[in-house]
């Protein structure tokens, strides 16, 4: 199993918007830190797997992705109703790069959450 940590400007504003719009839950509250930035959380997702977060630490190279580069990793998540979720994402801030499409793969979309972050949505594996 491979668990993605990822980095966002906000951690507050994501951990709300992948739990709205993934169905996730928070499983470890966030670690703030003196400055106020959040240093690490995990929320698990609909379909049972995690993604752990933390604001950005350019000391340590953490930074989140920047919108005017592409992005290097996408995230894959199964969902029930890919069409459901993307209308939902994309009211929520999301742009919808491709999609939904339905083939012999199955219903699939492609998008960029508001975090910058591309996620791959699909309704079976």
């Amino acid at each position: 199993m491979i668990t993605p940590y990822i980095c966002v400007a906000d951690a507050r504003a994501a951990i709300d918007w992948y739990c709205r719009i993934f169905a996730g839950s928070v499983t470890v509250e966030p670690i703030v830190m003196d400055d106020g930035r959040v240093g690490h959380a995990e929320v698990r997702l609909v379909d049972g797997s995690r993604i752990m977060m933390s604001e950005s630490f350019p000391d340590y190279g953490v930074e989140p992705p920047d919108s005017g580069r592409g992005t290097p990793v996408s995230l894959h998540l199964r969902v029930n109703d890919v069409g459901a979720v993307a209308d939902a994402a994309k009211v929520a801030g999301a742009t919808i790069d491709r999609g939904p499409t339905t083939d012999e793969h199955g219903t699939r979309v492609t998008l960029h959450d508001p975090f910058g972050h591309r996620w791959m949505l699909n309704d079976h594996d």
